[in-house]
């Protein structure tokens, strides 16, 4: 085969190819269930490019690590089944006031609020 046959196979098979990858969304069958969105108001905000609402959870852990620079500390909590999260150490934001209070090794009981990646405590005690 010659660098034309090459040539002439790859400009009939590009539209093809092209054609193929706008076949229409509607003949895939697709299972929604796991992708737990709301169907309510709440779900037409996210579609009309608004911020979804934070979600509040409440979970207890160990402090690691607080960096009042940064204005986070980290914590390594059990699991939050209402976010459906396993056990993990991860940081949150806190207020100047909730970090004066709280050093390596207290052991705690959070309230955060989740936006995606991000979390932020909204209140913490020590245990």
């Amino acid at each position: 085969m010659n660098i034309k046959h090459i040539t002439l196979a790859t400009l009939f098979l590009i539209p093809a190819a092209y054609a193929a990858d706008k076949e229409p969304m509607d003949s895939m069958p697709m299972d929604h269930k796991s992708m737990n969105m709301p169907m309510d108001h709440k779900g037409m905000e996210m579609q009309m490019g608004q911020k979804p609402a934070g979600q509040t959870a409440t979970a207890t852990g160990t402090v690691k690590k607080v960096d009042t620079e940064k204005g986070t500390v980290t914590i390594a909590h059990g699991p939050v089944e209402s976010l459906g999260w396993p056990s993990m150490t991860m940081g949150f934001k806190a207020k100047p006031d909730q970090l004066q209070t709280l050093k390596e090794g207290d052991k705690v009981e959070f309230e955060f609020s989740s936006k995606g990646m991000d979390s932020t405590i909204t209140r913490i005690e020590k245990q």
